[in-house]
């Protein structure tokens, strides 16, 4: 069957995450990605592996197809126009301005293409005091606040994954869909813009709304205390998690797992709030229940009274948990030069228009001849 968006040309000029990720997404509906690189090296995630494979590249640019032209040549520009003019959708995620100064930006092209929806994804926004500093994942982690919800400030420790770039890419996808959808009522497109600060600090939303509400700034342990989430370390080293959230019962029935049911009458523990106020009490006497055996013979405790609970998976764990092999979400795609490489599927199932993951990431330029020999044709 085909993808949900058969038929809709997406034509890339983005590198490293935000942008890239964008574009894959699309690509996993059935969009046609045409990613356009810098001839000589291309995107610089292609250098973060090995010669024949980078799995960091490869993460987000499956379902693609690779060009290469030179922005800076006439030659290239005059690609670059023709291949903008088939497209029903731009992304790009240069440092503003950038596009403009080649000619190839959104005021330029739409006159050529009415119909192009154009994606712009940068650092803090395309104006503005900040508008013109580098943007990268961490920095719109810090700026955006996220960062201080994640780590604690006084011993700040960056995260293990790019949290901005790939929720930019998300909001991008988000607008992208909704202008495809504007467009088949108006037959016009539009210009759609996010940025990693926008995009991050619309996703801390519930925090902010609690600020606004009461103006106590919060901090990584806010949420922890007032949706009542733990986590423990079992007496053979491995970590769980436990969240208890609004439900009475299952409150309850932590305490019978922990052989305390008279928790349930103790005053510091007797409600949500005041679980909340003596969260650090609370945790310390769980955490020397939990010492006392291994978290297998936890989990099965707490799985059995209905505890919301699940061990703290490392990816190798992950790729192995029951749950995880029935989704299937694992997938392997042929690679021309290592047999089959690995990806994590979509996260989205359609019953009418599946999302599929077809092709690995391009090779450097792979469809030079199929994309751009046609254009350069018809201008000779």
């Amino acid at each position: 069957m085909s993808g949900a968006l058969a038929g809709i040309r997406v034509v890339e000029f983005a590198n490293y995450v935000s942008g890239p990720y964008a574009g894959m997404l699309l690509g996993d509906l059935g969009a046609d990605i045409v990613k356009v690189e810098e001839p000589t090296k291309g995107d610089p995630f292609r250098g973060w592996g090995r010669v024949e494979y980078s799995p960091t590249f490869g993460s987000v640019n499956r379902n693609k197809k690779s060009v290469t032209i030179d922005l800076k040549s006439e030659a290239g520009k005059a690609d670059a126009r023709d291949l903008i003019r088939t497209a029903d959708v731009v992304i790009e995620n240069f440092r503003v301005g950038t596009m403009d100064r080649l000619g190839l930006g959104y005021e330029a092209m739409r006159t050529a293409n009415p119909g192009v929806i154009w994606c712009s994804i940068t650092g803090y926004g395309s104006d503005g005091p900040y508008a013109m500093r580098p943007g990268y994942d961490t920095v719109g982690q810090a700026t955006s606040g996220l960062l201080s919800l994640l780590t604690d400030v006084s011993d700040p420790k960056p995260m293990g994954i790019s949290l901005s770039d790939h929720l930019a890419g998300i909001t991008a996808t988000n607008g992208i869909l909704a202008a495809v959808i504007a467009r088949g009522r108006t037959g016009r497109g539009q210009l759609v813009e996010t940025s990693l600060l926008e995009s991050t600090l619309s996703f801390c939303g519930e925090n902010a709304a609690r600020f606004f509400e009461n103006g106590k700034v919060p901090g990584r342990a806010t949420r922890t205390h007032q949706a009542q989430v733990y986590a423990f370390t079992a007496q053979d080293g491995k970590a769980f998690v436990v969240h208890l959230s609004s439900p009475t019962k299952f409150w309850v029935a932590l305490t019978g797992v922990a052989g305390h049911p008279e928790w349930v009458d103790d005053v510091r523990f007797k409600t949500k709030e005041t679980r909340g106020k003596n969260y650090d009490a609370l945790h310390a006497a769980l955490s020397d229940v939990f010492r006392a055996n291994t978290r297998a013979y936890w989990m099965e405790k707490l799985l059995a009274a209905d505890v919301p609970s699940a061990p703290l998976n490392t990816l190798d764990d992950v790729f192995s948990d029951p749950q995880v092999e029935h989704l299937k979400m694992r997938v392997d795609v042929p690679h021309p030069k290592l047999g089959m490489v690995g990806y994590v599927r979509n996260g989205l199932r359609m019953s009418d228009t599946p999302t599929a993951v077809n092709t690995c990431s391009p090779e450097l330029g792979e469809h030079n001849d199929e994309i751009l020999g046609p254009l350069r044709a018809a201008r000779a």
